[in-house]
Protein backbone atom coordinates (compact mmCIF):
# COMPACT_ATOMS: atom_id res chain seq x y z
CA UNK A 1 0.00 0.00 0.00
CA UNK A 2 1.28 3.30 -0.96
CA UNK A 3 2.03 5.70 1.82
CA UNK A 4 0.24 9.07 1.70
CA UNK A 5 2.31 11.83 3.02
CA UNK A 6 0.70 14.97 4.31
CA UNK A 7 2.51 18.25 4.29
CA UNK A 8 2.99 19.96 7.64
CA UNK A 9 1.66 23.22 6.34
CA UNK A 10 -1.59 21.55 5.38
CA UNK A 11 -1.97 20.16 8.82
CA UNK A 12 -1.41 23.51 10.37
CA UNK A 13 -3.95 25.12 8.15
CA UNK A 14 -6.52 22.53 9.05
CA UNK A 15 -5.89 23.16 12.75
CA UNK A 16 -6.12 26.93 12.55
CA UNK A 17 -9.10 27.03 10.27
CA UNK A 18 -11.81 24.62 11.41
CA UNK A 19 -14.45 23.52 9.13
CA UNK A 20 -17.76 25.30 8.69
CA UNK A 21 -19.61 22.69 10.73
CA UNK A 22 -17.11 22.93 13.53
CA UNK A 23 -17.33 26.71 13.55
CA UNK A 24 -21.12 26.60 13.80
CA UNK A 25 -21.00 24.19 16.66
CA UNK A 26 -18.50 26.36 18.53
CA UNK A 27 -20.59 29.48 18.04
CA UNK A 28 -23.68 27.70 19.28
CA UNK A 29 -21.79 26.41 22.29
CA UNK A 30 -20.60 29.90 23.21
CA UNK A 31 -24.09 31.33 22.87
CA UNK A 32 -25.50 28.61 25.12
CA UNK A 33 -22.73 29.23 27.67
CA UNK A 34 -23.39 32.97 27.66
CA UNK A 35 -27.11 32.39 28.12
CA UNK A 36 -26.39 30.04 30.98
CA UNK A 37 -24.27 32.67 32.75
CA UNK A 38 -26.96 35.29 32.24
CA UNK A 39 -29.54 32.94 33.76
CA UNK A 40 -27.23 32.10 36.70
CA UNK A 41 -26.42 35.76 37.26
CA UNK A 42 -30.12 36.64 37.19
CA UNK A 43 -30.89 33.91 39.70
CA UNK A 44 -28.09 35.15 41.96
CA UNK A 45 -29.35 38.74 41.71
CA UNK A 46 -32.91 37.64 42.52
CA UNK A 47 -31.71 35.61 45.47
CA UNK A 48 -29.62 38.52 46.73
CA UNK A 49 -32.57 40.86 46.42
CA UNK A 50 -34.86 38.40 48.20
CA UNK A 51 -32.42 38.12 51.11
CA UNK A 52 -31.17 41.73 51.39
CA UNK A 53 -34.40 43.74 50.89
CA UNK A 54 -36.24 42.31 53.98
CA UNK A 55 -33.13 42.82 56.09
CA UNK A 56 -32.87 46.40 54.91
CA UNK A 57 -36.57 46.92 55.58
CA UNK A 58 -36.32 45.36 59.04
CA UNK A 59 -33.25 47.39 59.87
CA UNK A 60 -34.71 50.53 58.44
CA UNK A 61 -38.04 50.22 60.32
CA UNK A 62 -36.65 50.06 63.87
CA UNK A 63 -34.23 52.80 62.93
CA UNK A 64 -37.13 54.97 61.82
CA UNK A 65 -39.05 54.09 64.98
CA UNK A 66 -36.08 54.91 67.17
CA UNK A 67 -35.60 58.24 65.44
CA UNK A 68 -39.30 59.05 65.79
CA UNK A 69 -39.34 57.97 69.46
CA UNK A 70 -36.26 60.05 70.15
CA UNK A 71 -37.90 63.07 68.56
CA UNK A 72 -41.09 62.56 70.59
CA UNK A 73 -39.10 61.97 73.78
CA UNK A 74 -37.07 65.10 73.11
CA UNK A 75 -40.25 67.06 72.51
CA UNK A 76 -41.81 65.73 75.76
CA UNK A 77 -38.60 66.43 77.68
CA UNK A 78 -38.52 70.00 76.39
CA UNK A 79 -42.15 70.46 77.39
CA UNK A 80 -41.46 68.99 80.85
CA UNK A 81 -38.44 71.23 81.36
CA UNK A 82 -40.44 74.24 80.22
CA UNK A 83 -43.31 73.30 82.56
CA UNK A 84 -40.94 72.80 85.52
CA UNK A 85 -39.18 76.06 84.72
CA UNK A 86 -42.47 77.93 84.47
CA UNK A 87 -43.64 76.32 87.73
CA UNK A 88 -40.43 77.29 89.49
CA UNK A 89 -40.74 80.84 88.15
CA UNK A 90 -44.35 81.01 89.35
CA UNK A 91 -43.36 79.68 92.79
CA UNK A 92 -40.52 82.19 93.02
CA UNK A 93 -42.84 85.03 92.00
CA UNK A 94 -45.45 83.84 94.48
CA UNK A 95 -42.87 83.49 97.23
CA UNK A 96 -41.37 86.91 96.53
CA UNK A 97 -44.72 88.67 96.81
CA UNK A 98 -45.34 87.22 100.29
CA UNK A 99 -43.90 88.96 103.31
CA UNK A 100 -40.88 87.47 105.02
CA UNK A 101 -39.63 87.96 108.58
CA UNK A 102 -36.21 87.75 110.15
CA UNK A 103 -35.81 84.34 111.73
CA UNK A 104 -34.18 85.55 114.94
CA UNK A 105 -36.68 87.13 117.28
CA UNK A 106 -36.12 89.97 119.73
CA UNK A 107 -37.42 89.56 123.28
CA UNK A 108 -39.35 92.74 124.02
CA UNK A 109 -41.00 91.65 127.28
CA UNK A 110 -40.51 88.90 129.86
CA UNK A 111 -38.08 86.05 129.51
CA UNK A 112 -36.59 86.59 132.96
CA UNK A 113 -37.83 84.05 135.53
CA UNK A 114 -41.33 83.09 136.63
CA UNK A 115 -42.44 85.89 138.93
CA UNK A 116 -45.12 88.56 139.00
CA UNK A 117 -43.02 91.70 138.81
CA UNK A 118 -43.97 94.27 136.19
CA UNK A 119 -41.02 93.26 134.00
CA UNK A 120 -41.94 89.57 134.12
CA UNK A 121 -44.52 87.25 132.55
CA UNK A 122 -45.85 83.85 133.47
CA UNK A 123 -47.13 81.87 130.45
CA UNK A 124 -48.47 84.74 128.35
CA UNK A 125 -51.45 83.86 126.16
CA UNK A 126 -53.51 86.28 124.07
CA UNK A 127 -51.85 89.47 122.75
CA UNK A 128 -52.86 92.49 120.67
CA UNK A 129 -51.13 95.63 119.43
CA UNK A 130 -52.68 98.99 120.30
CA UNK A 131 -50.76 101.85 118.71
CA UNK A 132 -47.31 101.74 120.31
CA UNK A 133 -48.26 99.36 123.10
CA UNK A 134 -48.80 95.64 123.36
CA UNK A 135 -51.62 94.30 125.53
CA UNK A 136 -50.75 90.93 127.05
CA UNK A 137 -52.81 88.28 128.83
CA UNK A 138 -50.46 87.27 131.64
CA UNK A 139 -52.14 83.92 132.12
CA UNK A 140 -50.58 82.53 135.30
CA UNK A 141 -50.32 85.94 136.94
CA UNK A 142 -54.10 86.45 136.50
CA UNK A 143 -53.79 89.88 134.96
CA UNK A 144 -53.73 91.95 131.79
CA UNK A 145 -50.66 94.10 131.13
CA UNK A 146 -50.14 97.04 128.82
CA UNK A 147 -46.52 97.26 127.77
CA UNK A 148 -45.34 100.33 125.93
CA UNK A 149 -43.01 99.07 123.22
CA UNK A 150 -39.47 100.07 124.07
CA UNK A 151 -40.03 100.34 127.84
CA UNK A 152 -38.65 98.03 130.51
CA UNK A 153 -41.84 97.32 132.48
CA UNK A 154 -45.56 96.91 131.94
CA UNK A 155 -48.64 98.39 133.61
CA UNK A 156 -51.51 96.35 135.04
CA UNK A 157 -54.77 97.38 133.36
CA UNK A 158 -57.01 94.52 134.57
CA UNK A 159 -56.79 91.93 137.35
CA UNK A 160 -53.57 91.56 139.24
CA UNK A 161 -55.35 90.98 142.55
CA UNK A 162 -54.43 87.32 142.79
CA UNK A 163 -56.64 84.55 141.41
CA UNK A 164 -60.30 84.83 142.36
CA UNK A 165 -63.89 85.27 141.20
CA UNK A 166 -64.55 88.78 142.49
CA UNK A 167 -65.27 91.52 139.96
CA UNK A 168 -61.78 92.97 140.36
CA UNK A 169 -60.13 89.55 139.98
CA UNK A 170 -59.30 87.21 137.13
CA UNK A 171 -58.47 83.50 137.18
CA UNK A 172 -56.11 82.35 134.44
CA UNK A 173 -57.44 84.57 131.63
CA UNK A 174 -56.65 83.37 128.11
CA UNK A 175 -57.70 86.06 125.60
CA UNK A 176 -58.44 89.76 125.30
CA UNK A 177 -59.83 92.14 122.66
CA UNK A 178 -60.15 95.92 122.67
CA UNK A 179 -63.53 97.59 122.21
CA UNK A 180 -62.35 101.01 121.06
CA UNK A 181 -65.85 102.45 120.87
CA UNK A 182 -66.38 101.94 124.60
CA UNK A 183 -62.65 102.10 125.42
CA UNK A 184 -62.91 98.81 127.24
CA UNK A 185 -61.20 95.45 127.36
CA UNK A 186 -63.22 92.28 126.73
CA UNK A 187 -61.50 89.46 128.61
CA UNK A 188 -62.00 85.71 128.47
CA UNK A 189 -61.74 84.80 132.17
CA UNK A 190 -61.03 81.07 131.75
CA UNK A 191 -61.28 79.59 135.21
CA UNK A 192 -64.20 81.80 136.22
CA UNK A 193 -66.17 80.69 133.13
CA UNK A 194 -67.14 84.19 132.17
CA UNK A 195 -66.38 87.04 129.79
CA UNK A 196 -65.49 90.29 131.57
CA UNK A 197 -65.69 93.90 130.41
CA UNK A 198 -63.06 96.10 131.97
CA UNK A 199 -63.26 99.83 131.25
CA UNK A 200 -59.82 101.34 130.82
CA UNK A 201 -60.58 104.74 132.29
CA UNK A 202 -62.34 103.30 135.33
CA UNK A 203 -60.62 100.07 136.27
CA UNK A 204 -62.53 99.89 139.55
CA UNK A 205 -65.85 99.22 137.83
CA UNK A 206 -65.51 95.98 135.81
CA UNK A 207 -68.58 93.95 134.98
CA UNK A 208 -69.54 90.49 133.80
CA UNK A 209 -70.27 90.69 130.09
CA UNK A 210 -71.25 87.03 129.52
CA UNK A 211 -71.72 84.62 132.46
CA UNK A 212 -71.55 80.82 132.52
CA UNK A 213 -69.52 80.25 129.38
CA UNK A 214 -66.39 78.13 128.94
CA UNK A 215 -64.74 80.72 126.78
CA UNK A 216 -61.32 80.49 125.17
CA UNK A 217 -61.18 82.85 122.20
CA UNK A 218 -62.64 86.27 121.37
CA UNK A 219 -62.95 88.48 118.33
CA UNK A 220 -65.02 91.47 117.21
CA UNK A 221 -66.42 92.43 113.80
CA UNK A 222 -66.76 95.88 112.23
CA UNK A 223 -70.27 96.27 113.64
CA UNK A 224 -69.10 95.78 117.21
CA UNK A 225 -70.53 92.26 117.60
CA UNK A 226 -68.42 89.99 119.78
CA UNK A 227 -67.75 86.33 118.95
CA UNK A 228 -66.87 83.83 121.68
CA UNK A 229 -65.71 80.21 121.48
CA UNK A 230 -67.10 77.79 124.05
CA UNK A 231 -64.57 74.97 124.16
CA UNK A 232 -66.80 72.72 126.26
CA UNK A 233 -69.88 72.99 124.04
CA UNK A 234 -67.77 73.11 120.86
CA UNK A 235 -69.60 76.21 119.63
CA UNK A 236 -69.04 79.80 118.58
CA UNK A 237 -71.69 82.37 119.52
CA UNK A 238 -72.15 85.98 118.46
CA UNK A 239 -73.16 88.63 120.98
CA UNK A 240 -74.53 92.02 120.01
CA UNK A 241 -74.67 94.91 122.42
CA UNK A 242 -77.70 94.64 124.72
CA UNK A 243 -78.40 90.96 123.93
CA UNK A 244 -79.08 88.62 126.84
CA UNK A 245 -78.51 85.48 124.75
CA UNK A 246 -75.98 85.00 122.03
CA UNK A 247 -76.63 83.61 118.55
CA UNK A 248 -75.06 80.31 117.50
CA UNK A 249 -72.90 80.90 114.40
CA UNK A 250 -70.65 77.80 114.25
CA UNK A 251 -70.73 74.26 115.62
CA UNK A 252 -73.64 73.19 117.80
CA UNK A 253 -73.74 69.64 116.45
CA UNK A 254 -71.84 68.03 119.26
CA UNK A 255 -68.14 67.36 119.60
CA UNK A 256 -66.64 65.77 116.49
CA UNK A 257 -64.58 66.11 113.34
CA UNK A 258 -67.28 66.52 110.71
CA UNK A 259 -67.39 69.86 108.92
CA UNK A 260 -70.50 70.88 110.87
CA UNK A 261 -68.73 70.07 114.14
CA UNK A 262 -65.92 71.44 116.27
CA UNK A 263 -63.75 69.88 118.95
CA UNK A 264 -62.35 72.35 121.48
CA UNK A 265 -62.50 75.56 119.42
CA UNK A 266 -59.81 77.94 120.66
CA UNK A 267 -58.85 81.29 119.10
CA UNK A 268 -60.90 82.91 116.33
CA UNK A 269 -60.71 85.67 113.73
CA UNK A 270 -63.50 87.41 111.80
CA UNK A 271 -62.89 89.06 108.41
CA UNK A 272 -64.67 91.97 106.70
CA UNK A 273 -67.21 89.55 105.16
CA UNK A 274 -68.06 88.23 108.65
CA UNK A 275 -66.52 84.84 107.89
CA UNK A 276 -65.05 83.16 110.96
CA UNK A 277 -61.68 81.41 111.06
CA UNK A 278 -61.64 78.99 113.99
CA UNK A 279 -58.67 77.13 115.45
CA UNK A 280 -60.30 73.74 115.91
CA UNK A 281 -57.81 72.61 118.51
CA UNK A 282 -58.44 68.88 118.98
CA UNK A 283 -59.13 68.40 115.26
CA UNK A 284 -55.74 69.99 114.50
CA UNK A 285 -57.18 72.24 111.82
CA UNK A 286 -58.43 75.72 111.06
CA UNK A 287 -61.94 75.91 109.61
CA UNK A 288 -63.54 78.82 107.81
CA UNK A 289 -67.20 79.28 108.64
CA UNK A 290 -68.89 81.71 106.25
CA UNK A 291 -71.58 84.03 107.54
CA UNK A 292 -74.84 82.05 107.75
CA UNK A 293 -73.24 78.73 106.75
CA UNK A 294 -74.31 75.41 108.29
CA UNK A 295 -70.81 73.96 108.15
CA UNK A 296 -67.23 75.05 107.73
CA UNK A 297 -64.45 74.31 105.26
CA UNK A 298 -60.89 73.29 106.10
CA UNK A 299 -58.39 76.01 105.28
CA UNK A 300 -55.36 74.72 107.22
CA UNK A 301 -54.33 71.34 108.61
CA UNK A 302 -56.99 68.70 109.16
CA UNK A 303 -54.70 65.80 108.26
CA UNK A 304 -54.45 64.43 111.77
CA UNK A 305 -51.89 65.64 114.26
CA UNK A 306 -48.34 65.90 112.90
CA UNK A 307 -45.45 68.17 112.00
CA UNK A 308 -45.40 68.00 108.20
CA UNK A 309 -46.30 71.08 106.16
CA UNK A 310 -49.74 69.54 105.65
CA UNK A 311 -50.40 69.21 109.37
CA UNK A 312 -50.93 71.16 112.57
CA UNK A 313 -50.66 70.20 116.22
CA UNK A 314 -53.24 71.87 118.49
CA UNK A 315 -53.45 75.23 116.68
CA UNK A 316 -54.15 78.34 118.76
CA UNK A 317 -53.92 81.96 117.57
CA UNK A 318 -55.14 82.73 114.04
CA UNK A 319 -54.96 85.86 111.88
CA UNK A 320 -55.98 86.59 108.28
CA UNK A 321 -54.35 89.46 106.36
CA UNK A 322 -55.70 91.62 103.54
CA UNK A 323 -54.52 89.10 100.92
CA UNK A 324 -56.50 86.34 102.60
CA UNK A 325 -53.36 84.59 103.85
CA UNK A 326 -53.99 82.65 107.05
CA UNK A 327 -51.43 82.80 109.86
CA UNK A 328 -51.68 80.07 112.49
CA UNK A 329 -49.90 79.45 115.77
CA UNK A 330 -48.91 75.78 115.55
CA UNK A 331 -48.67 75.28 119.31
CA UNK A 332 -47.00 71.89 119.80
CA UNK A 333 -44.88 72.22 116.67
CA UNK A 334 -43.43 75.45 118.12
CA UNK A 335 -43.84 77.43 114.93
CA UNK A 336 -45.96 79.99 113.11
CA UNK A 337 -47.46 78.74 109.84
CA UNK A 338 -48.92 80.52 106.82
CA UNK A 339 -51.57 78.97 104.62
CA UNK A 340 -53.25 80.14 101.45
CA UNK A 341 -56.88 79.05 101.30
CA UNK A 342 -57.20 76.06 98.97
CA UNK A 343 -53.57 74.93 99.33
CA UNK A 344 -52.85 71.44 100.64
CA UNK A 345 -49.88 72.57 102.68
CA UNK A 346 -48.61 75.67 104.40
CA UNK A 347 -45.18 77.20 104.99
CA UNK A 348 -43.23 78.00 108.13
CA UNK A 349 -43.04 81.73 108.86
CA UNK A 350 -40.90 81.65 112.02
CA UNK A 351 -39.87 78.97 114.50
CA UNK A 352 -39.99 75.31 113.55
CA UNK A 353 -36.42 74.78 114.78
CA UNK A 354 -37.39 72.40 117.56
CA UNK A 355 -38.53 73.45 121.02
CA UNK A 356 -36.10 75.82 122.72
CA UNK A 357 -35.07 79.20 124.08
CA UNK A 358 -32.85 80.48 121.28
CA UNK A 359 -33.87 83.57 119.37
CA UNK A 360 -34.84 81.41 116.37
CA UNK A 361 -36.87 79.00 118.52
CA UNK A 362 -40.26 78.97 120.22
CA UNK A 363 -41.68 76.85 123.02
CA UNK A 364 -45.44 76.37 123.10
CA UNK A 365 -46.47 79.63 121.38
CA UNK A 366 -50.11 80.66 121.90
CA UNK A 367 -51.02 83.85 120.04
CA UNK A 368 -49.75 86.30 117.43
CA UNK A 369 -50.30 89.88 116.35
CA UNK A 370 -48.89 92.45 113.90
CA UNK A 371 -48.04 96.11 114.33
CA UNK A 372 -48.63 98.90 111.80
CA UNK A 373 -45.20 98.29 110.21
CA UNK A 374 -45.93 94.60 109.68
CA UNK A 375 -43.64 93.26 112.41
CA UNK A 376 -44.78 89.97 113.91
CA UNK A 377 -45.28 89.46 117.66
CA UNK A 378 -45.65 86.02 119.27
CA UNK A 379 -46.58 85.09 122.83
CA UNK A 380 -43.88 82.48 123.46
CA UNK A 381 -45.73 80.99 126.40
CA UNK A 382 -43.40 78.36 127.84
CA UNK A 383 -40.46 80.76 127.51
CA UNK A 384 -42.50 83.41 129.41
CA UNK A 385 -41.71 86.07 126.83
CA UNK A 386 -43.03 88.06 123.89
CA UNK A 387 -40.92 87.73 120.74
CA UNK A 388 -40.81 90.32 118.00
CA UNK A 389 -39.85 89.17 114.49
CA UNK A 390 -38.99 92.11 112.27
CA UNK A 391 -40.40 92.34 108.78
CA UNK A 392 -37.76 92.00 106.08
CA UNK A 393 -37.48 95.10 103.91
CA UNK A 394 -35.93 93.05 101.12
CA UNK A 395 -35.04 89.37 100.76
CA UNK A 396 -31.33 90.20 100.74
CA UNK A 397 -31.57 91.79 104.18
CA UNK A 398 -33.12 88.59 105.52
Amino acid sequence: MDRIEVEPEQINVNLEQPSANQSGLLQKYCQNRKLMWIIISSIIVVLVLIIIIPIVILKTKPSTTIITTTMVTTEITIKEITTIKNKQTTEEQTKSKYKQWKQNGITITGGNNLENELDQLYEPHGILIDDKAIIIVDHRNHRILEWKIGTQTGEIIAGGNESGDKLDQLAQPVDVILDKQNDSLIICDWNNKRVMQWFRKNQTNPQVFIPNIDCYGLTMDNNGSIYVTDWKKSTVTRWKEGEINGTLVAGGNGEGDRLNQLNFPAYIFVDKDYSLYISDNFNHRVVKWRNGAKEGTKVAGGNERGNSLMQLSSPRGVFVDDLGLIYVVDHYNHRIMRWCEGDKQGSVVVGGNDQGQRSDQLDGPVDLSFDAEGNLYVSDSNNDRIQKFELCVTETIC
